[in-house]
């Protein structure tokens, strides 16, 4: 079984004179998180369309599980969950109606699954009552597109923008759906979003386009040293503190600043475990923070500054 699942090649879409997608090339793994990176109208929502079959290229190709040709994808796509731009719903219905739709329209035998999906989404408080959509707020909508998205198990699921209307708990929540989904089910997940800061608590690769051109795939670690993210240290004693850090953590990646400040590159996840190893050496902690570029700024930077601000 192949690893790679999606593969475009020099995919091109141009609406009238307006070029929309340049040639775009690329692979997307089984398993894995990916972030799909680009400001309004960069073109990430034209290649989603592309690919879920909303629409169509000008030019190149596109394969899905290893098929290409009009019909061979049309059948793959039903390996595909999508939630693309505003969930379409039934607002008259309630949760369960509209899922019922989705199901009956699928072919899906198990009614169970409703239950499940509607659960698995946080949304069994509405398993049994009867409001209708309409009286959903924006969040609640949401997490009923990705239920529908869901419905029918998906090996790749494409999210725009999933998080659109959630408050802090509700991000948090899907982000731990997400991440379960992966780590459990083995979805491919791709999430396109505004919000930078969550897509890297979120996913593992990047995808990062702007004006049409797919400019750059990288992963978690990649970004980490693009970004030089880094733990900024100060102690009452750099001297004891590196003798510490290399002979009990084994670090080797790190700078010492002209200020004393200790950069460390390595261990990035054990804030505590340096503090712990610091503090049984009788080195006294005087500042310790992650810091670094974030991915919003890498972003603005390889498009050219800020000047670019993302669209929100």
């Amino acid at each position: 079984m192949s690893d790679i699942i999606l593969t475009t090649n020099n995919l091109t879409k141009k609406y009238n004179h307006t070029l929309a997608l340049d040639n775009i090339n690329l692979n997307i793994e089984r398993g894995r998180m990916y972030g799909f990176i680009g400001q309004n109208g960069a073109g990430k929502t034209t290649l989603i369309r592309l690919i879920v079959g909303l629409s169509f290229p000008t030019s190149g190709e596109l394969y899905l599980f290893g098929k290409t040709g009009k019909q061979a994808l049309q059948e793959q796509r039903k390996r595909i969950g999508c939630m693309v731009e505003t969930p379409a719903l039934y607002p008259n219905m309630t949760a369960v109606q509209n899922l019922e739709v989705q199901r009956i329209q699928r072919g899906i035998p198990d009614r169970h699954v409703i239950r499940e999906t509607l659960e698995l989404v946080g949304l069994d408080d509405y398993l049994t009552g009867r409001k209708a959509v309409r009286n959903f707020s924006l969040g609640m909508r949401q997490r009923l597109g990705i239920a529908i998205a869901l419905l029918h198990d998906p090996e790749l699921l494409i999210l725009d923008e999933p998080i659109n209307g959630l408050d802090p708990m509700g991000i948090a929540e899907m982000r731990i759906l997400l991440k379960r989904l992966n780590a459990e089910r083995g979805t491919t997940i791709l999430i396109s979003s505004h919000i930078l800061n969550e897509l890297y608590q979120t996913v593992s690769q990047y995808i990062l386009i702007n004006q049409g051109v797919l400019i750059e795939e990288l992963t978690q670690s990649q970004l980490n040293e693009k970004c030089k993210r880094h733990i900024a240290l100060q102690t009452n004693h750099v001297e004891n503190a590196l003798l510490a850090l290399e002979n009990r953590l084994h670090i080797k990646d790190y700078q010492v600043m002209p200020d004393g400040t200790i950069k460390l590159y390595d261990h990035l996840d054990d804030m505590e475990g340096i503090s712990s190893t610091l503090m049984k050496e009788g080195v006294l902690i005087t500042g310790m923070t992650m810091a670094g570029d974030t991915l919003e700024s890498y972003f603005l930077h390889r498009i050219g500054g800020e000047k670019h601000a993302l669209s929100h």
